[in-house]
């Protein structure tokens, strides 16, 4: 349950990716209204398309400037309360762009877009962050990877969603872009249902309510074990390392290096562009279902991230040790959404 509830954030998170792409041209259109409403002629081409690369693009600028202050809001609500009070971006990011139709449409949308960036932002940060801290042992990896699983389930879903058929209409699309407000008022009423990381409270010195989680988690027996372990660890010296002792030290530098050429790999591939431009792309392509080809890219992204869930436990051999929660002081690494 407690990590279920925490991947709809992630859910979300994709959704938010390629929702924007279907819908191009009804947008586009809805933006060339509102401009020759309120000025009385219609405005340039280059106008509209300035606009659409704003919205599109004030995603990632959301995303990037929130999740700087991950570690922050983590350490001072903790990893549960953290994600409910992030789910206020996502209300008011996801009603600005239900109501776009009916107001400023293209000033409603980019605000909208920047508020759940920002909201997408801490939750690639936090939804890891918190599962990695709950997780049995055993299962740790394959819990690791279902953040991304999710974003990727997401993208494909507002893609799916987007097509003319279903949402992506010139009368449906506000409850194409106001969808994920369903998705974010489950996760706020769930959450507080769900346990807090353990080591985060046993870390606030609050060893009740970590003993609680804990037993929840793992059950009475494992949990007392399990609740010394973090109190010895919690209690011993915390190496702290700078950048550059991280980079002069050899055991450390090589996964560094391995996980931020995965990350430019990402990146660099060009992925994003696919993202947010596919539907255009196809169509200057001269591919007759431009909607449906995207889509096609949407099931290859899922189906590959599927690999990346069962690839650690066929890799590794099944432990009969008794599940524990994770001890290490940082979350295992995941591919964050594309920001």
């Amino acid at each position: 349950m407690a990590v279920g509830t925490a991947a709809l954030g992630s859910l979300q998170v994709g959704y938010h990716v390629g929702v924007i792409n279907a819908p191009q041209k009804i947008l586009e259109d809805e933006y060339n209204a509102t401009w020759t409403q309120r000025w009385g002629e219609p405005p340039p081409p280059s106008a509209v398309s300035m606009l659409w690369a704003l919205s599109v693009a004030i995603f990632s600028v959301g995303g990037m400037l929130a999740s700087l202050g991950v570690g922050i809001v983590a350490e001072r609500l903790g990893r549960k309360h953290a994600m409910i009070a992030t789910n206020a971006l996502a209300f008011v990011g996801g009603a600005m762009m239900g109501v776009a139709k009916w107001g400023p449409s293209y000033i409603l949308i980019i605000i909208g877009r920047f508020l759940l960036g920002a909201y997408s932002g801490l939750v690639s940060g936090l939804v890891p962050m918190y599962v990695g801290e709950i997780a049995p042992t055993h299962l740790r990896g394959a819990l690791g990877t279902l953040h991304q699983l999710a974003v990727v389930t997401g993208i494909l879903g507002a893609q799916v969603l987007g097509l003319g058929a279903l949402l992506g209409s010139a009368r449906r699309w506000p409850l194409l872009l106001a969808l994920p407000l369903g998705p974010a008022a489950l996760q706020a009423l769930l959450l507080p249902r769900c346990p807090d990381s353990p080591r985060f409270l046993m870390a606030a010195q609050r060893r009740g309510a970590a003993a609680h989680a804990l037993t929840l988690l793992l059950g009475p027996e494992a949990a007392e074990a399990e609740l010394e372990a973090l109190g010895a660890e919690l209690r011993g010296p915390t190496p702290r390392f700078g950048v550059l002792r991280l980079l002069g030290t050899p055991r450390l530098r090589q996964p560094l290096v391995v996980a931020i050429g995965l990350q430019l790999s990402q990146q660099l591939s060009g992925i994003n562009a696919i993202f947010y431009y596919s539907t255009a792309i196809f169509e200057s392509a001269g591919v007759g279902q431009p909607a449906v080809a995207t889509i096609g890219v949407g099931v290859v992204n899922v189906a590959a991230t599927l690999l990346s869930v069962t690839a650690p436990n066929m890799a590794l051999p099944h432990s009969d040790h008794a599940p524990s929660i994770q001890t290490t002081p940082h979350p295992p690494l995941t591919t964050p959404p594309d920001f």
